[in-house]
């Protein structure tokens, strides 16, 4: 079995990269700069940072985390970081989840095995010497994870004077053997951006059902099969997931089924008293499954407020063993399997894009000569 990943560029997007050195390269075609340096305080913690005179952007070692992507501006409300920032050593912004989306079991605890699989818990490193030249730059990242037996790395990709990310992201299987795996990517938004009610979630969303447990304080029906992204109410009629619902002291999960006739599925989220959108597109084959998970922790706790938008191989953070035995739902697979020493690969790309003011959402996302180009969402 083979995931296949096509490179794929957008309209405005975020970036991320990182290197071992400060590099400025300019280019013919804008009067920006392409600088990558590493540094000590990404949100306090060691890093990378890049900008192109268009973004800035943040990686973190420790967990191999996207903390920040921003556009270089001097309006601050456009030039706002959507990632979620906590306070204290949790993760923050773009996590990747492997190999196991959820808890660990009771054995793998016992064993040193914490949520959301190794790969979230190392260090990472650079792999390898950036490409860099006057069109761009490539920078590759990765790590090792020794108790569960798996390597994994990034290429990020970032063209000269573009707000763009491309991140082709590999698996590496150490063991003989083949094996069961889950790979969800994981990024999370955080307050300003992410608040009640103005955040809006957008997708080319398909089947979907709410966790029993996180339907914000039971707003909407739980466990109950609907159509992206209306809801059924407990009393009747139904009403949109779109917007951020969680309540203090409450948390919204929803798994939805991307559209699998598609072979690219995206989404987008934006808040309505800001003029930032954030934008991700992926292979529907390798990430068939979209969560939407928000948090609201407790009234005032503001630092907390979260909403999550992850794509992969498993709609719900059961843990691995679950979601083996769960197989599938909605007759899609809820886990694949990576042969005996096999390398995998797989991509994602974010994107940025500055909205107007009473932006109404996103209806699609399409590819136009190399790029992605968002197709307004049709008032009502």
């Amino acid at each position: 079995m083979r995931l296949m990943v096509g490179k794929m560029q957008l309209l405005s997007v975020g970036v991320i990269a990182g290197a071992s050195l400060a590099t400025t390269v300019p280019t013919a075609q804008s009067v920006s700069t392409v600088t990558v340096r590493s540094d000590q305080d990404v949100h306090g913690r060691m890093g990378w940072i890049l900008e192109n005179g268009k973004i800035h952007v943040g990686i973190v070692k420790g967990g191999g985390h996207i903390a920040e992507i921003s556009f270089i501006s001097s309006n601050p409300r456009l030039s706002i970081n959507p990632m979620f920032i906590p306070p204290g050593n949790s993760y923050m912004g773009h996590m990747v989840c492997f190999p196991n989306f959820g808890p660990a079991s009771p054995e793998e605890r016992q064993n040193g095995i914490g949520g959301h699989g190794e790969a979230n818990a190392v260090e990472w490193q650079e792999t390898r010497p950036a490409e860099i030249s006057t069109e761009g730059l490539t920078f590759f990242y990765g790590a090792e994870l020794p108790k569960e037996q798996y390597r994994i790395e990034r290429a990020v990709s970032m063209k000269a004077g573009r707000s763009q990310i491309e991140v082709q992201e590999w698996i590496e299987n150490l063991m003989p053997y083949d094996r069961p795996y889950n790979l969800n990517e994981h990024p999370t938004f955080g307050a300003p951006f992410t608040a009640p009610d103005t955040t809006i979630l957008d997708m080319p969303g398909t089947n979907a059902m709410s966790d029993p447990r996180r339907t914000a304080g039971n707003q909407w029906a739980p466990t109950r099969e609907f159509m992206w992204p209306n809801a059924p109410k407990p009393d009747g009629g139904t009403i949109s997931v779109r917007e951020f619902h969680a309540a203090p002291g409450t948390q919204v999960f929803t798994i939805v089924l991307a559209d699998q006739s598609k072979p690219i599925s995206w989404f987008t989220i934006f808040n309505r008293e800001y003029p930032l959108l954030v934008g991700y597109v992926f292979p529907t084959v390798d990430h068939p499954w979209i969560s939407d998970w928000q948090n609201q922790p407790a009234p005032g706790a503001t630092q907390r407020i979260a909403r999550a938008v992850m794509f992969g191989t498993s709609p719900w953070d059961e843990g691995l063993r679950k979601s083996v035995e769960r197989a599938q739902l909605f007759g899609a697979s809820t886990y694949k399997f990576i042969a005996a020493r096999q390398r995998l690969s797989t991509s994602f790309t974010a994107f940025l894009k500055e909205i107007p003011t009473g932006f109404g959402g996103v209806q699609d996302v399409r590819a136009v000569d190399g790029q992605y180009e968002i197709v307004p969402r049709k008032t009502e």
